[in-house]
């Protein structure tokens, strides 16, 4: 597979190198990392050539660097059953600067944005209903940013005996860290059964 994936990144790279600054092979797949003002035309070219023909669209997902200045990474996963390949496309992005909708190329990169937006903040411009999708309506913050606080939000809940929506602060249930009494937060305090061998 790799043979394979070596050969796709040359003939990308011959063919389209102008809109990829980086191809690289990592975890089994070809990742290409691009800009946003070359998203949409190297896109359309992974979906329409015919020694691609990635139509397949899987996912899109963000990672969260906060130290660096362009905070984000906009990760793409598509799939070519003719070729039987995956492929990463990535991008980095700022919290103010918006990339391209892929939604015009792939429809079905409608949700998969809305959640980016929702869990990250990422801006897409071109999107047809950029709205939080996995969140309530007057949530505020984004959740899997890495310096979203834990506390001090409120959590949404249907009460059956209040028969109506309550909205009550996040607590953070934390007995499951201590379900085996082994957690690497706490040492044991107890003699485990074939313990005695040990010490013998």
């Amino acid at each position: 597979m790799s043979q394979a994936l070596t050969e796709l990144s040359d003939y990308l790279r011959d063919r389209k190198g102008n809109l990829i600054e980086d191809a690289r092979i990592s975890h089994g797949e070809l990742t290409l990392v691009t800009t946003g003002p070359s998203m949409i035309a190297l896109m359309t070219f992974l979906r329409d050539d015919a020694q691609c023909q990635f139509v397949s669209y899987i996912d899109t997902c963000g990672v969260d660097w906060p130290g660096r200045a362009e905070r984000f990474d906009v990760v793409h996963h598509l799939l070519s059953p003719r070729q039987n390949m995956r492929i990463r496309v990535k991008l980095s992005t700022s919290e103010d600067e918006p990339v391209p909708s892929l939604t015009s190329v792939y429809p079905g990169a409608d949700w998969f944005e809305r959640e980016a937006y929702d869990m990250y903040g990422i801006l897409f411009t071109g999107h047809p209903d950029l709205r939080r999708i996995l969140t309530d309506y007057g949530f505020e913050g984004h959740p899997l940013r890495k310096d979203f606080p834990l506390t001090g939000f409120v959590e949404v809940r249907y009460d059956d005996e209040a028969k109506r929506v309550i909205y009550e602060p996040v607590e953070l249930k934390q007995e499951f860290r201590n379900f085996d009494f082994l957690s690497p937060w706490e040492g044991t305090d107890y003699v485990l059964p074939g313990d005695e061998k040990a010490k013998g």
